[in-house]
């Protein structure tokens, strides 16, 4: 497993509880960190898959 798949899914949870957190206080400018912080998240660990895929290959 790649670094970067460890590191994404790491971010997509912290993402995932800043919206939470964002959502229970009415910050909207956490929810939105929270939210870029999931996509951030959703895209290292697509590449930390392609750099898995291309190592096995």
């Amino acid at each position: 497993m790649d670094k970067d798949r460890v590191i994404g899914s790491a971010k997509v949870v912290k993402g995932k509880v800043k919206v939470a957190i964002g959502k229970t206080i009415g910050d909207a400018k956490l929810e939105t960190q929270g939210e870029a912080d999931k996509a951030e998240g959703k895209v290292q660990n697509a590449v930390g898959g392609i750099k898995d895929t291309v190592r096995d290959a």
